[in-house]
């Protein structure tokens, strides 16, 4: 198979622990996730397959959004409620309102430390790996994008919050909750994790390990495989002119009177007029997506075939 399954992650596996199943499942060798999960998180988890695990790395970088539980007053040493107690804190004077006013200061671009119980690698080491070692190593601060961050309910007299973040790739949502708690002065750790959103891949369209083995039962997997074309609708489209149709098969570079655009698409930019690194679709003389190409200045050159 081709495409991409959504996937809704259990509690207790590991986004690996996903993909092996899966093969098992569909009997098939090549198939790549598309960013990891902790293990006691949940949610949703796009897994290519086959030609699409060509656009893994296109897919890590789409946008996310989470809900999460935090709890006030308490700080670990892997920023959620599964790591050792290292220090307590009183929230008992927070209320919703400074609450509210907290989360809306974490909103647009910042740097985020990532933390040490994280598979970021170090000198080739995760520092996961450092961190069970008793180890503790300098992180870079990394650049992320907290696009929204909404309040959902706040238990006060517990100091337990739930809160939608929708956020870049990178993002750890255990340091968001650990730097959250620290603004306020009385520290915070993540006590449930959903990834509810990655790109066009929603809670609404994952399955469970266990209903997709039951889908591949009756022969009812396929209409549930999304088209890796289907993952960028706000790309521009085109159609390979017939005449040129072994150029695209190749992967060569193209220039734009090889293309036209393409019908089920609506609203294209001529390709001349396309701003340099713009990336498209194009599909070929029957009207099979067939590759990504990106806009250079003075022809169209492949960035991904499949």
């Amino acid at each position: 198979m081709d495409g991409i399954i959504n996937v809704y992650k259990e509690k207790g596996f590991t986004s690996h622990d996903v993909v092996a199943k899966l093969r098992g499942i569909l009997h098939q060798k090549k198939i790549g996730h598309t960013g990891t999960l902790d293990p006691e998180a949940v949610g949703v988890l796009p897994v290519c397959l086959g030609k699409a695990t060509k656009v893994c790395d296109l897919l890590t970088n789409q946008d996310k959004t989470y809900r999460a539980v935090c709890k006030l007053g308490v700080c670990t040493d892997t920023q959620d409620m599964t790591g050792e107690v290292l220090r307590m804190g009183d929230f008992s004077k927070i209320t919703e309102e400074k609450l509210r006013e907290t989360l809306e200061g974490f909103k647009g671009e910042q740097l985020q430390i990532p933390p040490m119980y994280s598979a970021l690698k170090v000198n080739g080491k995760k520092l996961y790996e450092l961190a069970r070692e008793g180890k503790t190593v300098e992180r870079k601060p990394r650049p992320i994008k907290i696009h929204s961050i909404d309040l959902m309910q706040y238990r006060q007299g517990e100091g337990v919050f739930e809160m939608e973040v929708t956020c870049s790739k990178g993002t750890y949502i255990r340091t968001l909750c650990n730097d959250i708690g620290e603004n306020m002065g009385c520290f915070g750790a993540m006590q449930f994790l959903e990834r509810t959103r990655v790109g066009i891949f929603t809670l609404e369209n994952a399955y469970t390990l266990e209903q997709i083995e039951k889908l591949v039962g009756k022969g009812e997997l396929a209409g549930k495989i999304i088209s890796v074309d289907r993952l960028f609708p706000e790309y521009p489209a085109f159609q390979i002119k017939e005449e040129f149709a072994a150029k695209l098969f190749n992967g060569n570079p193209l220039l734009p009177e090889f293309l036209e655009d393409y019908q089920k698409r609506q609203k294209n930019m001529p390709v001349n007029m396309m701003a340099e690194g713009q990336d498209f679709l194009v599909y070929d003389e029957k009207g099979r997506f067939k590759a990504v190409y990106q806009k250079k200045e003075k022809d169209l050159r492949v960035r991904k075939m499949f």
